[in-house]
């Protein structure tokens, strides 16, 4: 029962969450060129796996600026099963990245949420689920404007993440 009520309430932040990203970004400023995507991730690889560990999913809304800075909202199950979210108010993207035009190298930072009792201590500076976030990510654009993405998830593991363009 105790998982039934997790999903349940990971589901309705989820949809109150994208719903009010997704309103303030079309209301924000129509027009502005910036980009909205919609994120998944179906897998992590653990760099010290863990009997602990369980299957991490992610999914997010990411808006990208004409200038380039990056903001974005993720709900996701982390690697011991809590219900957790990132909410990254900055964060800038770098296209052409090594002067091939589709590669592109992004960092974000934020708050993280999730971490709690027995796992507080998984993240640095923790304090009652709340913590400081940051993710480095290596970002390759394909022609149907799709973005397969591999995030840096700091001395834990990397998470592979596609992006969808929301038009």
């Amino acid at each position: 029962m105790k998982n039934s009520t997790r999903i349940t309430a990971g589901l309705i932040v989820a949809h109150l969450a994208s719903a009010a990203v997704a309103q303030h970004s079309s209301a924000a400023a129509p027009g502005d060129g910036s980009k909205l995507s919609f994120q998944i991730s179906p897998y992590t690889l653990h760099f010290s796996p863990s009997e602990e560990h369980e299957n991490v999913y992610m999914v997010g809304l990411e808006r990208e600026h004409a200038d380039g800075k990056l903001d974005g909202l993720t709900l996701f199950s982390n690697s011991f099963g809590q219900p957790s979210a990132f909410i990254y108010p900055w964060g800038r993207v770098y296209h052409n990245l090594w002067g091939i035009a589709p590669l592109s190298f992004k960092w974000t930072a934020g708050l993280l949420y999730g971490y709690k009792e027995p796992y507080e201590n998984k993240v640095p500076l923790n304090y009652k689920g709340f913590s400081p976030g940051g993710i480095l990510a290596l970002a390759y654009k394909f022609e149907s404007g799709w973005t397969a993405q591999v995030d840096l998830l700091g001395t834990a593991g990397l998470m592979f993440q596609l992006n969808v363009p929301i038009k």
